[in-house]
Parts: structure tokens; C-alpha cells; sequence
């Protein structure tokens, strides 16, 4: 599982001739001390001002050492650009330039000068300007190295396939070669023969009291405890495959033949940091990823099914594979036969209300494209036998539809808790493919 801090590397540029250039250490501790606030932010920082091209190297060289996901370069004052330019030679990361309020110092103009550089190499990268000890600005800031820990996580990552797509869901298809150039994930394949018979090679008497003790966390058990064994011996058996293959997320062909044996195994896998997406869907298991990283909580793996008219909402729904923090409470979790097979184990709860984001990633011919929505999650009953959560929206609901018809997204939504729209742009941006939103 990757790790989910955020590396940053933080330095102070200035000119030694201009104004302000004898406060760049004082406003690098000041930054400092503002980003440690932050418990998702690891700081790494090279403690004198960058004023050449030999402390340009010196600081690149440490951030490329450090492995940093984003570069955080506070302008103390006027600068050279190329001391930026010099350092992104070392540690070639994406950049946020803070701007600081002065008239004569000239850290705006600065910031400016350096963004048209950027703009014209295509490093990504974001201006900020406002006091070190801007709220709006560090909200900004926290955003961006985020997104820029996403776009480095996911070029290291891997996708387990076990078994199949679902014949007739195209969609689900992972496109390897764009995948790997366009996000940077390497799909590592499972044989689904291979993988039952590790699961048959577990002895029930080890999963035993793990069931016990499961069937007393939950509200309500309706599966045999032989299904419930059994779930959990596929929990253990696919646990130790992401260990022995360094596996980030899976991707389950369950439908139909897994139904209602690998769905506790992704509820609680959701739990510890590794999605598993259903129906061998592994652009669902990619959004999944991104998601996961950004709000550090288990995923919603959803079919967009049904509108609600009187909320001007639509439910979203699987058969029951989410983690059980997603639930209002454990007690409202019912552990039951799966759905259209009537079978095995699923967990069964209704989705508890907050705000939403909602992501949808398909491929095209040559690349992928990201549909996004935020939305809230009400109040719902149990209206489709899985985790279905209704999701309200500014847009008319039948504006949301035609939205998705139009520009061509898939039936699959994997749902986030919390509003991460910006991130997602900025990851978007960074990477740089196709990105829609309802504006």
C-alpha cells in the first residue's frame, strides 16, 4: 500500500540587490512552521535562500533525494528564473510559487516572470499570493501537492486483474499501453484457476475465529457460516497477493461467477487502503486509487441506476462491497447471500449522508477521459439490495443525464466522501488529458 503523506519540498528564492532579500530566512521558518501544521505534510528544506545557480543544484539535488511529490518556492523578493529552472533539473516535480505582498520587494513579479517560463516548458505548476500565513492560500496549497502526490503515486502503482472483464462491458477494458503512458499504472494479471485454488488451500479452522468474531461486529448475519468462512478465506488468499505482487488496487471479473465470494474480501480490503473494484472494471479501480489517496477512506464502487425525482437525486448502488466505515454505523450492516445468485456473502447497509465526489474514467482510443461530479449523499432506504447511496446535486438531475449521454461516460461511478474537485483538476492538468465536469 503506498504511503499517503505528502512529501514537500520547501525553499526561499531571492536576488541579493533587491528588497526583502534580508528577510528570506525569516520567511522560510515562518512557511515552515504554517505548512507543519498540516499532519498529512512532510516538509523537507533546504535551509538557506536560493540566490545561484550552485544553491539551485544544491537544493534540487536534496528534494530529488527526499523523492518529493511538489516543490513549494517562496519568493522573498524578485528572482532569477532560471534558479527555478536549475532546480527542477535536480527533482523534476511540480511546482507552487508563493508571491508575497511588498511594493518594492518584487516577489510578484517575480512569481509572473517565473509562470510564463513554466507555462512555455509545460511544467505544471500553481501561483499563490497572499501573506505566509494565508488560510485561503495554504488551503490552496495543501490542494495542489495533493494532487501532485497522486500524479507520483500513480506512476509507481499496480493493478492486480483477477480473471475477466464482464463480457459486454466494454468499458471496463483497461487500455495497458495508455494506461501506463497517460497515469502510469502496470496492470500485474491474476489467473482466476491459480487464485481459487490458493483460496482452497486455506483451512476453514484459520478463518474460524475471524468469522466469530465479525458476525457479533455487525447488525444482522443471513449468510451460512460457511459462506462467511469462505468469504474470508479469499480475504486472506487475495491479502497475501497484494503483498507478494506489490499491489495498490484489484480489479475483480466477479460478475457472475465470483458474486458473492470476493465481496467481503473488498469491504474490508476498502478498510486497509487497497480498493478492489468490481467486474473486472480497471478504470474503476484507477479512480478508486485517486480517490482513496485523496480522502483516505474506503471507496463506494457504484452503478449509476435510478433517479429520484422529488430530491432531484439519483441512486447509486452495487451489490455490497464497501468498506464498513461507509455505513452510518457497523449495527446497520447485514452480511447476506448476494443478489441475482442468492448466494455467498455480501455486506448489505444503506450509504451514510455527507458531501460526495463522484468519478467516472474511461478509455478512448488513445488515451482517457475523467467525468466528475460533487454532489451530497442523503438519507436513503434500502432501495436496492447492495450500498445505495442517493446523491443529490445542484444540476437538475436531468441535466446530469444528459451531461453523461453526451459526452459518453460509463455506467460506473466510484464515489468519494468529501469535495475533491480541485484536486482533480489539478491532477488532470498536471498529467494533462481530457477532464469534464458539469459547469
Amino acid at each position: 500500500m503506498k504511503n499517503r503523506e505528502i512529501r514537500l519540498g520547501l525553499a526561499v528564492v531571492t536576488s541579493p540587490l533587491e528588497v526583502g532579500a534580508d528577510q528570506a530566512l525569516k520567511l522560510l521558518e515562518e512557511l515552515q512552521e504554517n505548512l507543519r501544521k498540516h499532519d498529512r505534510l512532510s516538509i523537507y528544506v533546504y535551509n538557506k535562500p536560493v540566490k545561484s545557480p550552485e544553491d539551485a543544484i544544491q537544493a534540487g539535488i536534496k528534494f530529488y533525494d527526499k523523492r518529493v511529490h511538489a516543490l513549494c518556492v517562496a519568493a522573498a523578493s524578485w528572482f532569477e528564473d532560471y534558479l527555478v529552472l536549475d532546480m527542477l533539473e535536480e527533482c523534476d516535480a511540480p511546482v507552487i510559487i508563493w508571491g508575497i505582498p511588498g511594493m518594492e520587494t518584487g516577489s510578484l513579479c517575480g512569481t509572473q516572470q517565473l509562470g510564463f517560463m513554466l507555462k512555455q516548458l509545460s511544467k505544471p505548476y500553481e501561483i499563490l499570493y497572499g501573506e505566509l500565513s494565508s488560510d485561503s492560500a495554504l488551503k490552496r496549497l495543501l490542494q495542489y501537492a495533493s494532487a501532485a502526490m497522486v500524479r507520483y503515486n500513480l506512476r509507481r502503482s499496480r493493478i492486480g486483474y483477477l480473471g475477466h472483464r464482464v463480457e459486454g462491458m466494454t468499458e471496463t477494458t483497461g487500455h495497458e499501453l495508455a494506461l501506463k503512458k497517460t497515469f502510469g499504472p502496470r496492470i500485474v494479471g491474476i489467473d482466476s484457476q491459480v487464485f481459487l485454488d490458493g483460496v482452497s488451500r486455506i483451512q476453514p479452522e484459520i478463518a474460524q475465529g475471524k468469522w466469530n468474531d465479525m458476525k457479533k461486529q455487525v447488525g444482522r448475519v443471513i449468510s451460512l457460516d460457511e459462506d462467511g468462512i469462505e468469504s474470508l478465506k479469499v480475504y486472506m488468499y487475495m491479502k497475501s497477493l497484494i503483498k507478494e505482487k506489490s499491489l495498490d488496487s484489484i480489479a475483480v471479473g466477479c460478475y457472475p461467477h465470483l458474486m458473492g465470494k470476493v465481496c467481503l474480501a473488498a469491504s474490508l480490503l476498502g478498510e486497509e487502503g487497497i480498493p478492489v473494484a468490481c467486474e473486472g472494471d480497471i478504470n474503476g479501480a484507477l479512480g478508486m486509487m485517486i480517490l482513496s489517496w485523496l480522502n483516505l477512506e474506503p471507496i463506494h464502487n457504484t452503478d449509476l441506476l435510478n433517479p429520484v425525482p422529488e430530491d432531484n437525486a439519483i441512486v447509486f448502488s452495487h451489490c455490497g462491497s464497501g468498506g464498513f466505515s461507509l455505513a452510518k454505523s457497523e449495527s446497520d450492516i447485514t452480511l447476506a447471500p448476494v443478489r441475482l445468485m442468492d448466494r455467498g456473502l455480501c455486506c448489505l447497509f444503506t450509504a451514510k449522508p455527507g458531501p460526495v465526489t463522484l468519478v467516472n474514467i474511461i478509455p478512448t482510443i488513445d488515451s482517457y477521459v475523467m467525468g466528475m461530479l460533487e454532489g451530497v449523499a442523503l438519507k436513503t432506504d434500502m432501495v436496492f439490495p447492495g450500498n445505495p447511496l442517493k446523491a443529490q446535486f445542484e444540476s437538475d438531475y436531468r441535466e446530469i443525464l444528459e451531461w453523461i449521454a453526451n459526452e459518453g461516460l460509463g455506467h460506473h461511478w466510484m464515489i468519494a466522501y468529501g469535495n475533491l474537485g480541485q484536486e482533480l483538476i489539478d491532477l488532470t492538468n498536471m498529467i494533462g488529458f481530457k477532464f469534464n465536469d458539469l459547469c
